[in-house]
């Protein structure tokens, strides 16, 4: 069994990337306050069989693959701190938007909305990083059942990120309005989100690869 502090370590973590904006943000953000909250619901369903299609095929040996190949590890360590850095430079320069500025968009049916929010995050770069190469780095191959410690981190960030998502598309319209109303909170949010994204870029840069 996976030790208390690993588990926790890895919530925090979860935490921390489900917090920052990126396209799953975005997208249920956008559904939310342009199409309800049963929009937004539906897209989320969408993002969460996205979540269980990377547990699946971390758990049952692509993440080994990738970790048994430096130049891969290497490949997607730095793919990740380019695109997260690329967010926050978005967040932060000059005109910048919150995620929480979004334009109008058509309706779309539920049926669509689902494959939406599933196909935003398979193509979701931040999460393919957290499932291939964070995620493997709290595997202790010296407590053996590897399959399981991989689908208890899995599940955990994906408890994680349904509840802070939920919130988002319950709450989305109700912050949005807030910050057009205080553009100062928004302003702080921006830079706020901004910060945070470059310094997950910095330190995914600079992490150095577990025998």
């Amino acid at each position: 069994m996976l030790p208390s502090a690993s588990l926790i370590a890895f919530a925090l973590i979860a935490l921390g990337m489900v917090l920052t904006p990126g396209p799953n943000m975005m997208y249920l953000v956008s559904r939310s306050i342009c199409q309800g909250r049963k929009a937004g619901m539906y897209s989320l369903a969408g993002v969460v069989l996205g979540f269980v299609v990377y547990l699946l095929l971390a758990a049952f040996g692509l993440t080994a693959v990738v970790m048994a190949v430096p130049f891969a590890y290497d490949t997607l360590r730095f793919a990740g701190a380019l695109y997260l850095g690329y967010l926050a430079w978005n967040t932060l320069k000059p005109g910048g938007r919150s995620p929480f500025q979004v334009k109008d968009l058509p309706e779309d049916a539920p049926g669509k909305l689902f494959l939406m929010g599933l196909l935003t995050n398979l193509l979701n770069p931040k999460i393919a990083v957290l499932y291939l190469s964070l995620l493997p780095q709290f595997i202790d191959v010296n407590r053996g059942h590897v399959l399981e410690q991989g689908l208890i981190l899995g599940c955990t960030q994906i408890l994680v990120s349904l509840t802070v998502n939920t919130t988002i598309v319950l709450l989305a319209s109700s912050i949005a309005a807030f910050l057009g109303k205080h553009p100062r909170w928004a302003t702080f949010q921006r830079y706020l989100m901004g910060t945070v994204l470059g310094a997950l870029a910095v330190r995914m840069a600079l992490e150095t690869r577990k025998a």
